[in-house]
């Protein structure tokens, strides 16, 4: 039990500091951070491999370059998106 909430806790810091990172804002709140954060960990991962420190399964410099990404991109695409409506 212990270690899911380090893994939850983990995802959302690194969605954070991912969104933070970027331009443009994360939608949804904590919830949109911590799918910032999984999905991050995972693009940074196929990416940059996993190298640096690990803390709750994520490797912490590649999930924080994965997520920022992850964000521009979804931003991008959100502008997009309003241009085109």
């Amino acid at each position: 039990m212990i270690s899911l909430l380090i893994t939850l806790l983990m995802a959302l810091v690194i969605g954070a500091i991912g969104s933070a990172l970027a331009p443009g804002a994360m939608p949804g709140g904590i919830i949109g951070s911590m799918i910032a954060g999984f999905v991050g960990a995972w693009l940074g991962y196929l990416l940059l491999g996993s190298w640096g420190p690990v803390i709750g399964g994520f490797a912490v410099v590649p999930a924080i370059i994965g997520a920022a990404l992850f964000v521009f991109l979804l931003g991008l695409v959100a502008k997009g998106l309003n241009r085109t409506a």
